[in-house]
């Protein structure tokens, strides 16, 4: 499996404040990946990190193969990461069908040289059938859940081969939150990999095949999702599972 996503010795600043320290990070190509840890602990300041939103420094940054530690955030989209931060970001001053077709298709190549799944509109509506019935509906009118969906759904339209997908499921409910689950096995099963910032450990475990465990910025566990809980670092360091 080829590695897509390669971060050795990062470290990351919100001014002269350090949050993130010696963070090594892979995600390979197809499988999808946990980023678990309390509040605080940094999974969103490492995400932010990875699009270049805040200052870091790395020994070794690479995407692609590629030396991408002085890559923009525009550079990186272009590239193929995707990112849906924790607040969602949609234009609710828009349509639903309006916010699907703001963003630019890109083309990639997967590891194999067949090209990435390319999304296009009846693809994200069969991904998520929910929002079959509602482009025409303000984004403002739509329920946390749906504008989940919506965000995730706008991401795919660019082609991404990396999605980093920040607390998905947070403050959703239930049946979303299962038809997200879906959602993302799916998208592991066409190819694009996926990193999850999460603290729902039934929603994580279920479409991840590894897990990063982060405490007070640093990574105290990388392994298999099936080792957590035998892992007393691990335990210690999340909320009760």
């Amino acid at each position: 499996m080829k590695i897509l996503l390669d971060i050795q010795s990062l470290n990351a600043w919100y001014g002269p404040a350090q949050i993130l320290f010696e963070i090594n990070l892979q995600v390979d190509s197809g499988e999808c990946v946990a980023l678990l840890g309390r509040n605080g602990a940094g999974k969103s300041t490492l995400f932010k990190s990875i699009m270049g939103l805040v200052q870091r420094q790395a020994h070794s940054f690479q995407f692609l193969n590629q030396d991408a530690s002085s890559w923009s955030t525009d550079k990186l989209v272009r590239a193929g990461t995707a990112y849906v931060p924790e607040d969602r970001r949609i234009f609710t001053n828009l349509t639903v069908l309006a916010n699907l077709k703001v963003g630019r298709p890109q083309r990639h190549v997967l590891d194999n040289g067949r090209l990435a799944p390319q999304w296009k509109l009846a693809d994200v509506l069969e991904l998520f059938p929910r929002l079959q019935n509602m482009l025409n509906r303000s984004a403002s009118q739509m329920s946390g859940g749906e504008q989940q969906m919506l965000s995730i759904a706008r991401s795919l339209m660019v082609n991404p081969l990396l999605l980093l997908l920040d607390e998905p499921s947070e403050g959703i409910a239930p049946v979303l939150v299962e038809q997200m689950a879906q959602a993302l096995l799916k998208l592991k099963s066409q190819g694009v990999s996926v990193l999850l910032s999460e603290q729902n450990w039934a929603f994580a475990s279920c479409v991840c095949d590894r897990a990063y465990v982060l405490q007070k910025g640093q990574v105290v566990f990388n392994g298999n999702m099936s080792d957590i809980q035998q892992n007393k670092l691990a335990q210690d360091a999340l909320w009760v599972l």
